[in-house]
């Protein structure tokens, strides 16, 4: 079986022949690991996830997933966060991100969002993350003050991801078009960089055996609500 990655908005742009042969998913939701695992994946890669108004990867799903074997990894956004939280439980997480709330120098999941077009648009992403954001600026500080520096910084984590673009970074930061255009020109996506870490990591040889856990999933009523749930989503297919 092929493995299984889940992706959207964090690999728009990407050249198709550089996705490697797998079997690639649209952003993940609650269920899908699980749905996965039991369906024989033996490895699976999350990158990107839904929220909001639907339930998002729960993180028992993911233990799940490891207490039968299977190699999970996590990268970019969704996946990041969920590698961070369950890395001591044997997820693997890949990437500058997930280091960074591993490390504990980032801890909100809004550094990681954006609001994007749905499938039949390929997950175009519409706003810009903060970690993108900040990349971008970081990058560009030879060519700008460091006092205009210090305001579109603010200007970006300011902003609510579903507004954030370049635009509004600049027009927040009391600049034009020409700062905005700049920016633009000379964007940097550490999380489609991060999602193509864990394209490469899940293909070929380099994939991963995780050990067997030294813990036990523990059952939970939840957990058998979300079984029932899944195999009458199942039926109805």
């Amino acid at each position: 079986m092929k493995p299984v990655v889940f992706a959207g908005p964090s690999i728009y742009g990407m050249a198709r022949e550089s996705i490697p042969d797998l079997d690639l998913r649209g952003p993940a939701v609650c269920g899908d690991i699980f749905d996965a695992t039991r369906k024989g994946a033996k490895v699976i890669g999350l990158i990107d996830g839904l929220y909001g108004d639907c339930a998002a990867v729960w993180h028992k799903e993911i233990l799940y997933a490891l207490s039968n074997g299977v190699t999970l990894y996590g990268a970019a956004s969704m996946g990041a966060l969920r590698a961070a939280e369950c890395a001591s439980f044997g997820m693997i997480g890949i990437g500058e991100i997930f280091e960074a709330y591993r490390d504990g120098q980032r801890f909100s999941d809004a550094d990681v969002a954006v609001n994007h077009a749905p499938v039949e648009l390929d997950y175009r992403p519409l706003t810009i993350a903060l970690v993108d954001a900040e990349a971008t600026l970081k990058a560009c500080r030879n060519t700008i003050t460091r006092e205009d520096y210090n305001r579109l910084m603010r200007a970006a984590a300011n902003l609510h991801f579903s507004r954030r673009t370049w635009r509004s970074i600049a027009t927040e930061a009391g600049f034009g078009s020409p700062m905005a255009d700049m920016l633009a020109a000379n964007a940097i996506s550490i999380k489609r960089n991060d999602a193509a870490c864990l394209l490469a990591a899940v293909t070929g040889d380099n994939v991963k055996t995780s050990p067997p856990p030294s813990w036990k999933f523990q059952d939970t009523m939840f957990f058998q609500q979300l079984i029932a749930r899944q195999t009458a989503a199942g039926k109805k297919t």
